[in-house]
């Protein structure tokens, strides 16, 4: 039967197969996050104060950002299905790196491989996305993986403490590697590049099935000749650097020593800003979609996350319940990123999904890479000399000077956006350039 009477895969099917991918999403975001809860435990096991810390959660972020257009080129040239089960493998591997390391290099080693495993699960869902389901659901579908990798964030805050309290930091990376090695198994027996391999019609454009005919280096060029990618490049990054950097490090040892919460209430409120971000990826998307407008949406979260920032830095001390739904803001309105990558496949050649998508995720964790190190290392500057158990201790005045910098990141995503070009949700079909 010819392609042209071939019906879309069934609903559940697409999910199912797509979700399947995104669950290595999951497994990414969890590990991104889950040095906020074991800070005391690295410190002490490692002999490292709150720069080398930050380090050693960052070099996760600046593989994961090395490895996002070779990500790209990959899921465009090699196809998800091939490239997330080969992640899954070395992510595992990477986890029990971590986890049985004796010396902060080790430990660095393993982070480092975790995050350039990984780093192909947000670029390889995009890139099967845009082939099981229509590119009018586009935004809604990133939006969904947003909400599937931060769950796993959210694994990473409560569940995760409790659980380095019981049985240890260690053992509970190596248990969250089998599970990761389990993955990569089932990613690569059941997962398809595109519904015709399972005999359904395909929802890709025709120049996305074979790349335009393009080699990786023209994909590249292409992606990085637009305009309208650079603005969404920067305007993502410094989105979501505040959030990584606050709930994924450096919010939970702030909540403790400012605010002597227990490091399971802090995770609490981490948390909090974790499941709004995964929320409002999903809701924005779909409202991006809903309006077939990008700009807009966009534009109003940024603007609203920025004053969530300022509001956190130059506000009186908020009660616990305002704190909680000032972090759910910040999270939510974070969340509005994901229209940027619905925003920067518009904007670009279909042919180019893959590589584009991974050009702009690098700014994402690149970002955020920089933030976290930062952060740590105008807490040291500013440290006081107190400390308990081989931990550092630093006080609010230096929380606030290093924080700073995410209310400046916040505006300049802004500015960013505002000088977008709206697409309509319409796909650029012209010819590639001879």
């Amino acid at each position: 039967m010819g392609a042209e009477l071939r019906r879309p895969p069934p609903a559940a099917l697409a999910w199912l197969t797509w979700g399947l991918l995104a669950s290595l999403y999951f497994v990414g975001y969890f590990q991104r996050v889950a040095p906020a809860v074991m800070v005391d435990e690295l410190m002490r096991d490692f002999g490292i104060a709150a720069t080398l810390l930050g380090n050693l959660s960052a070099i996760y972020f600046y593989t994961y950002a090395a490895m996002q257009i070779p990500s790209g080129l990959l899921a465009d040239a090699v196809g998800p299905r091939r490239t997330g089960a080969a992640a899954a493998l070395a992510a595992a591997l990477g986890i029990v790196l971590f986890a049985r390391a004796d010396s902060f290099w080790l430990a660095a080693l393993g982070r480092g491989l975790v995050g350039a495993s990984v780093a192909v699960a947000f670029v390889a869902c995009m890139k099967l996305a845009g082939h099981w389901f229509p590119a009018n659901r586009f935004a809604t579908v990133t939006g969904v993986a947003l909400l599937i990798g931060n769950l796993g964030g959210a694994l990473a805050g409560v569940p995760l403490s409790e659980a380095v309290a019981d049985i240890g930091w260690r053992r509970a990376m190596l248990l969250s590697a089998g599970g990761t090695l389990l993955l990569a198994v089932a990613v690569w027996f059941w997962v398809r590049d595109d519904p015709g391999d399972r005999g359904f019609a395909s929802y890709a454009h025709p120049e996305a099935l074979n790349g335009a005919g393009m080699t990786p280096l023209r994909s590249l060029g292409r992606v990085l000749s637009e305009r309208d990618t650079w603005l969404l490049f920067f305007a993502g990054g410094m989105i979501a650097a505040p959030v990584l950097t606050f709930a994924g490090l450096w919010g939970v040892p702030y909540l403790v020593q400012v605010h002597g919460m227990t490091r399971s209430g802090a995770a609490g409120f981490t948390t909090t800003m974790l499941l709004g971000f995964a929320l409002g990826g999903l809701l924005l998307g779909s409202l991006s979609d809903r309006l077939q407008r990008r700009k807009p949406p966009y534009l109003g979260a940024a603007v609203v996350h920025a004053c969530g920032w300022l509001g956190f830095l130059f506000l009186p001390q908020a009660s616990t319940p305002s704190l909680y739904l000032l972090f759910a803001l910040i999270g939510f309105s974070a969340g509005g990123l994901i229209i940027g990558f619905a925003f920067a496949r518009e904007v670009n050649h279909p042919g180019v999904a893959g590589t584009v998508g991974g050009v702009v995720n690098m700014a994402v964790l690149g970002f955020a890479a920089i933030q976290q190190s930062g952060v740590g290392w105008i807490l040291d500057r500013q440290w006081a000399g107190g400390g308990v158990a081989g931990a550092r201790i630093y006080d609010a005045a230096a929380y606030h000077d290093a924080f700073l910098w995410l209310g400046v990141s916040a505006l300049g995503a802004v500015v960013c956006v505002a000088l977008t070009r709206e697409t309509h949700c319409r796909l650029r079909v012209d010819p590639p350039p001879r």
